[in-house]
């Protein structure tokens, strides 16, 4: 038996170290709420796991204040605007769209938000939030052993090495990928969780002299000798593009046709077209699923990210779901442990998190069996024949008259693929209904495609639109910033009746007053005016995580009970909160 440790006592333990697990830490160190994370490994993920990173965590990050290091890291902007389906790593382009607001230049992801879409490997990302974290309050190589709840708390089983010892936290954040805490408490998973099996294989290579189109992020290699596709992804470091170092490429296996790391450089030298193999870094094996947890609460337990979502990467929802699970759930359980809040706002994590976790699950898998749809419509497949499938992809642009049917088909399947590299609503404009927001009882928007256009408006459970506004000092300010780290903002006209009645509840609220020619911020082009949704006499009130709460259309005689009212409403409190 190895050494018993005293007790330790923490408001907030978080187990697991991936996206959900850092991006928790730093939040709620953010908050000044007391933590401690455990890791069961050893040290850092060095593994190049997912890469994307879409504009709402984006601005999670910029809010944290690793943005610009994201941005400075990752690909830029000129080589991640499209995607492209190659006949091989030396062949020629065979389809082509564009990629997630194309480096910023599409007008509608530009005006969604302040921050384009970014581009980095899930272990720099990790490294970056690793930073912004107190050390003495990260434990890598502590393994939980065991949980149980009890009124007023959980108990925590640790082994670290030889020893042992016991946290008692106030609440638990289950950021371990489903492996330990979600198990032990008899949570179930419902889905698939096992679609398919990768091997990925991070490799160092110079492929400059074989690459073309310097623009293209992501590669899909359709291999007429193997009739099946797999994907190439350059992960930098200090050159992007087709000059890119660093890669990583995605194959497929078999349950019946396992691949050895021999085997999988054999296929690395093959589809390189390279007669010796390049310097192999890693060799990685994971599963493809598609599952969400029963339940992202249990007592007070909280399931997040793969703990309580597993995705294909297809369309790179993953890491960004974790981290948005973390930026919901954080303020609420500061709000909660301050007394700022009632302890039923924490039911709204569920409410609104596991929606959005099924919608972008079920985008995952449609992206997915889109590129197995565009294998198939080229008439390929793992049984193809070598021969035919060369004849096959000729006809692309073979010129001739019959082929006209066949080639159409195949730019209608690349066309259908869409859903995945832009999915601008699925991503952004996602919204939230749960005892957090108040409902105005105004009709939800006609959308015409749900997944890819994306309607801003301060409609209650919506995220807060992006509007470029003007201070004082005629600087460019951009409207989301405003809101401040486990704070309340209250947007209001240019009459003063708002700002007085915040003052007297002394709520944890800023006011801001944005008009066309006076306030606190001016709206020199109307970006705001055009969205807001209310007079210029109403208010919107937005939460900690950027979403609007709720929103009064018109001037009221009493501001400060209808404001009360909203503040009871939204944090689950029957009387109003004192600060």
């Amino acid at each position: 038996m190895g050494d018993r440790s005293p007790t330790t006592r923490v408001p907030v333990l978080v187990v697991g170290g991936g996206a959900a697990g850092l991006t928790a830490a730093v939040l709620l160190h953010q908050l000044g709420v007391e933590f401690l994370l455990l890791n069961s490994r050893e040290a850092a993920s060095r593994l190049p796991r997912a890469h994307v990173i879409n504009q709402r965590t984006m601005e999670v990050l910029d809010g944290i204040g690793v943005a610009g290091e994201v941005y400075r890291l990752g690909t830029p902007a000129a080589n991640m605007t499209h995607v492209g389906w190659y006949t091989g790593v030396s062949g020629r382009r065979i389809g082509v769209q564009e990629l997630w607001g194309a480096g910023g230049h599409n007008p509608a992801w530009a005006a969604a938000s302040p921050c384009r879409t970014a581009n980095l490997p899930q272990h720099l990302l990790e490294e970056l939030l690793l930073r912004e974290c107190p050390p003495d309050r990260i434990r890598f190589g502590h393994r939980v052993t065991g949980v149980s709840q009890q009124d007023g708390g959980v108990t925590v089983d640790v082994v670290a090495g030889t020893s042992s010892y016991t946290v008692e936290a106030d609440y638990v954040l289950a950021c371990d990928g489903g492996r330990t805490i979600g198990p032990a408490l008899g949570i179930p998973s419902e889905g698939v969780e096992e679609i398919a099996r990768m091997v990925s294989v991070h490799f160092e290579a110079d492929l400059s002299g074989v690459l073309a189109d310097d623009e293209v992020l992501m590669r899909w290699l359709v291999r007429p000798e193997t009739g099946v596709g797999v994907s190439l992804l350059p992960l930098g470091p200090d050159e992007w593009g087709t000059r890119s170092r660093e890669w990583v490429l995605h194959l497929n296996e078999t349950p019946d046709t396992p691949l050895s790391d021999e085997e999988a450089r054999r296929e690395l030298c093959s589809v390189l077209e390279l007669p010796t193999p390049p310097t192999v870094h890693r060799i990685m094996r994971w599963t493809v699923g598609s599952t969400v947890a029963e339940r992202f609460r249990d007592g007070r337990v909280f399931l997040l990210g793969d703990a309580a979502h597993r995705l294909p990467p297809t369309g790179g929802l993953g890491l960004n779901s974790a981290v948005q699970d973390a930026h919901n759930l954080v303020w609420k359980l500061a709000a909660v442990l301050r007394g700022d809040a009632g302890a039923e706002l924490l039911d709204t994590y569920e409410d609104e998190r596991k929606p959005v976790a099924a919608a972008n699950i079920h985008q995952a898998v449609q992206n997915a069996i889109g590129h197995l749809l565009i294998v198939q419509t080229l008439g390929m497949g793992p049984e193809s024949d070598p021969a035919e499938n060369a004849i096959a992809l000729r006809r692309l642009d073979s010129g001739l008259p019959e082929d006209r049917e066949f080639r159409d088909s195949v730019r209608q399947a690349f066309a259908a693929q869409a859903g995945e590299f832009d999915a601008l609503n699925l991503e952004y404009g996602y919204t939230y209904a749960s005892a957090a927001v108040v409902p105005d009882d105004s009709p939800e928007p006609d959308n015409p495609d749900p997944v890819r256009v994306y309607r801003p408006g301060t409609r209650p459970g919506s995220p807060l639109p992006h509007a470029w506004l003007e201070d004082p000092l005629g600087a460019r300010v951009a409207l989301g910033s405003l809101v401040r780290p486990g704070r309340w903002l209250l947007i209001a006209g240019e009459d003063d009746g708002w700002t007085e009645a915040a003052r007297e509840l002394g709520l944890p609220l800023d006011v801001v007053r944005i008009g066309q020619t006076r306030g606190d911020y001016l709206d020199p082009r109307s970006a705001w005016t055009a969205v807001r949704g209310t007079s210029a006499g109403g208010a919107v009130l937005v939460r900690p995580d950027r979403v609007v709460a709720w929103r009064c259309a018109d001037a009221v005689a009493d501001p400060a009970a209808a404001l009360r009212a909203a503040f009871d409403a939204v944090t689950c409190r029957d009387v109003a909160i004192a600060r």
